[in-house]
């Protein structure tokens, strides 16, 4: 983040253009499809960096957004999306459907795995994931500008273009998501191929979504860990570190250091505006800056005997969340919870805090002199 951003680099030849389908394009021969889950409702391609831009500002490229959707394949040239309105995907659409247009897409499968991370990322509207790649990278990320003027990963296995079609809505889904439950059906948009391109010998890649701990949870937990921590940082300098490894952040574990009594409860709000936050952020943990956020352990003696339930944890009800969540009632909306398990300072001087116990300097000494021992026991 501190190197954002970085510089792009256009080229005209890639290897996925080695073969070129524009006529009778069948999905289902020219990709291993298969289920994830046994309940799914057909087969997804679940690992694909989708590509939009904003039509009410097509020539900047720095609202050009890539994206991890899931895509059901519906059809020999049709796919269903899943668009939520947290995503900026979905503001595209809504500017193009406003406009009466189709909204241009092109969908890169097959990734090195940077720019799926990425994409994964819960970056700013203003924030383009490539110049991020090309900012973790130390150098230019190479791209191919397609036809209709969508910047495509050069390195990429396939690449399929299309449009999303406006104001056209089929039942999609079910589908094993990340919180281990299945989805259910929803009204999604669709989108129609008109072009693919691919390798000679093309990888698909995919991942299996389900209860955690999936490859998705760690896919996601640093991607989504460091963007709130520069985005909370920038508020609050006091930040020390966030935890959003749990299941997609829904639970978010905070450290800071706080400068006066309600301080952790501010930034519990403000944890709720940041560009995950707002749609995922379900349940905030805020610890002080000598408690690991990383450490459960830790954590937990913290919520154990610095949170009074009555002062401490605040609840706001109607929410935007992830109707992924099935918590959620009705779907897409849920309340939300702040837990405050800072140590009171002035002027909140609730509860009886004296000095904290110190762990006794020889302890490390002592555990390993036992442990030694126990292992000369066992030989």
């Amino acid at each position: 983040f501190q190197q954002f951003p970085g510089e792009m680099e256009r080229v005209t030849a890639a290897p996925w253009q080695d073969v070129v389908i524009e006529r009778d394009i069948n999905l289902f021969q020219l990709m291993p499809l298969f289920r994830l889950n046994r309940g799914d409702g057909g087969f997804f391609i679940d690992k694909p960096c989708v590509v939009s831009r904003d039509p009410d500002d097509w020539d900047n490229d720095d609202i050009e957004n890539v994206g991890v959707y899931r895509l059901q394949v519906k059809g020999r040239n049709r796919l269903g999306i899943q668009t939520v309105p947290q995503h900026d995907i979905a503001i595209h659409l809504e500017h193009a459907e406003r406009r009466g247009e189709d909204l241009p897409i092109a969908i890169a499968v097959g990734n090195e795995p940077l720019i799926m991370l990425m994409a994964a990322t819960p970056m700013l509207y203003t924030q383009l994931e490539y110049k991020m790649a090309a900012a973790m990278q130390g150098s230019p990320y190479k791209l191919v500008r397609t036809a209709k003027g969508l910047d495509v990963p050069w390195g990429s296995e396939y690449i399929l273009e299309g449009r999303i079609l406006a104001r056209q809505r089929e039942m999609e889904g079910p589908f094993g998501e990340f919180p281990g439950y299945y989805s259910g059906c929803h009204q999604y948009p669709v989108i129609e191929i008109d072009r693919v391109s691919h390798r000679k010998d093309p990888i698909f890649d995919s991942t299996y979504v389900g209860r955690p701990w999936t490859e998705i949870d760690y896919l996601q937990a640093m991607t989504t860990s460091a963007p709130i921590f520069v985005q909370l940082r920038e508020t609050f300098p006091e930040i020390v570190a966030v935890n959003a490894l749990y299941t997609h952040g829904l639970v978010l574990i905070v450290s800071t250091k706080t400068r006066y009594g309600g301080f952790a409860k501010a930034v519990g709000l403000r944890v709720l505006s940041t560009t995950h936050g707002l749609g995922y952020g379900k349940i905030i943990i805020v610890v002080d800056a000598d408690v690991d956020p990383f450490d459960l352990k830790q954590v937990m003696w913290a919520m154990s005997v610095k949170v009074n339930p009555a002062n401490d944890v605040i609840i706001i009800p109607n929410l935007s969340e992830n109707l992924l969540d099935p918590a959620c009632q009705p779907s897409g909306m849920s309340s939300k919870m702040i837990i405050d398990a800072t140590t009171p300072i002035a002027p909140d001087m609730r509860g009886d805090y004296g000095e904290e116990l110190d762990t006794p300097a020889q302890t490390e000494a002592w555990q390993q002199k036992i442990a030694g021992m126990i292992k000369e026991l066992q030989t």
